[in-house]
């Protein structure tokens, strides 16, 4: 009978202390999931104070996000912060149950998630895109800056704070350069596919530091559950 009443007393203790933790939710692509992104590395520099939920999945867009269920999701956990990084999937390219304009559907998708967000209580902070490791001439390509742009625009508009990941990455790797970005690849699906997109567990904590980095700038009372 003590045994399990104390069974009890744990139980109920680890699930009050669940409940108080901060829930700090991650709205994206595959760049932000914990097996291809920045989302497990970004976890582990939170506090005990903060439980990381990530929703972001592969292949997704703000489109597809949203119709696939995902965003209903990040809603329904009730999460303080949300944290949003779409653009890869949004390009041209990627299908009509995808793709996306820059000047048109892919701000008016962004807004929405902030609006429904603010609507349950939450702090929603654009992330702009995650740069691709693709050089041209020693410079970093940079074709996801228009979607960069466009999220850049609705952070201002709508007040909300902006990581620009999508400048901190390029600058970052054109100041590596080739060799050193390369090291952020994780392997690819065969010894003759290179991967640009997606990050290996140094590419995940590189950029994961950074976002921590631009938390302390922009959303200071999010930054302060980091370790």
């Amino acid at each position: 009978m003590l045994r399990r009443c104390l069974l009890l007393a744990l139980c109920l203790s680890i699930s009050h202390a669940d409940e108080t933790r901060t829930r700090v939710a991650l709205a994206g692509d595959s760049t932000v999931t914990d097996k291809a992104g920045w989302g497990a590395a970004f976890a582990k520099l939170l506090g005990p104070n903060a439980e990381c939920l990530n929703f972001a999945a592969g292949g997704q867009s703000t489109k597809s996000f949203r119709d696939t269920g995902n965003w209903k999701k990040v809603i329904d956990s009730k999460p303080a912060f949300v944290l949003i990084q779409f653009g890869h999937n949004d390009m041209p390219g990627k299908g009509p149950k995808r793709e996306t304009d820059p000047a048109t559907t892919y701000p008016e998708n962004l807004t929405r998630f902030i609006q429904e967000a603010r609507a349950i209580g939450a702090k929603p902070i654009l992330v702009t895109s995650l740069t691709r490791r693709i050089f041209d001439k020693d410079k970093i390509r940079g074709e996801l800056k228009p979607y960069a742009d466009a999220a850049t625009k609705v952070a201002t508009e709508q007040k909300v704070p902006l990581i620009d990941l999508f400048t901190r990455s390029v600058d970052l790797h054109n100041k590596l350069g080739i060799a050193e970005s390369d090291t952020f690849n994780p392997p690819g699906k065969d010894a003759k596919t290179i991967d640009h997109t997606h990050l290996n567990s140094h590419g995940a904590e590189v950029i994961a530091s950074i976002i921590a980095e631009e938390l302390h700038k922009v959303a200071p009372d999010l930054a302060k559950l980091l370790k």
